[in-house]
């Protein structure tokens, strides 16, 4: 059993709440590159020219990529051959998330209450899902999102004969209501089957996963595709100014479900999909 204290969990946050807001991960970056070599649309070449110019501004000035440094979205990944002491886990998060919006002069925007709506002053709490994983490490995920996008978010209880032609409907549907408003290009993460709640959690977890990466299911990776093609067929294009690239990438992941249901949770994240993660 390896004895592990979990103040490094909190410096380790508090490290990557800076540094992601400040610096956009390699695939995110790249993936927006390769989006300015396919857009047809001159208005299109020029927004995604002017974002790559933000990006290496914040990169260099150490300054917040967005306006919107967003709610930490923490996935924490525990081998259980791990003593975790020194504190309560969820507890070196949000001081790891206090600490790196602090140090990091980031927006603080997370209200206490939803309806009294009373700023918490430090970013916190964060939003933890945490699983008991085999072996002796911790792997920490972070995902700060911003909330143009997530209010953009959709779930459908599709119905077993919608089948993959729903699927399509839907997600596709998802992205042209949303249009200008989640900024995009945007980064679409799809969570097929499972239930009501796990869906969701699913979509939350595919924007994670590096962009330009498919799915390791075949059948996925072709509707992955299949989809990708329909949404950049919109024409919403870079801010929703009309273009060819809608969406860098569509993510699914997927997971068993009842015989009676098909749930499937879209998430989508604007072009700055902040990830990043440290295993300890």
């Amino acid at each position: 059993m390896r004895e592990f204290d979990v103040s490094k969990i909190a410096g380790a946050v508090a490290e990557m709440c800076e540094r992601i807001n400040h610096e956009l991960s390699d695939d995110v970056s790249s993936a927006l590159r390769r989006a300015a070599e396919r857009e047809t649309s001159e208005t299109g070449r020029s927004v995604l020219s002017m974002l790559e110019e933000n990006l290496d501004v914040a990169k260099e000035k150490r300054i917040p990529i967005c306006q919107d440094t967003g709610m930490a979205v923490v996935f924490l990944e525990i081998g259980q051959e791990v003593s975790l002491v020194g504190g309560y886990v969820e507890d070196a998060v949000n001081e790891g998330v206090s600490r790196g919006y602090r140090d990091g002069y980031l927006r603080k925007s997370v209200v206490a209450d939803p309806l009294e709506r009373v700023n918490t002053g430090d970013n916190t709490p964060a939003v933890i899902h945490t699983r008991i994983v085999p072996g002796d490490r911790v792997k920490i995920t972070l995902a700060p999102k911003g909330f143009g996008s997530e209010n953009m978010s959709r779930l459908y209880m599709l119905k077993p004969s919608d089948g993959e032609e729903g699927v399509v409907r839907a997600v596709v549907e998802a992205v042209r209501a949303a249009g200008p408003n989640a900024c995009p290009p945007v980064v679409v993460g799809v969570g097929l089957g499972g239930d009501f709640e796990y869906s969701a959690l699913m979509a939350k977890r595919a924007l994670t996963r590096p962009v330009g990466e498919s799915s390791d299911k075949e059948h996925i990776a072709r509707l992955e595709k299949r989809i990708l093609d329909e949404v950049n067929s919109l024409g919403i294009g870079p801010a929703g100014l009309g273009g060819a690239v809608t969406a860098l990438a569509v993510n699914i992941e997927t997971f068993p479900t009842h015989i009676a249901g098909m749930p499937c949770a879209v998430n989508i994240c604007c072009h700055v999909d902040r990830h990043i993660s440290v295993t300890l």
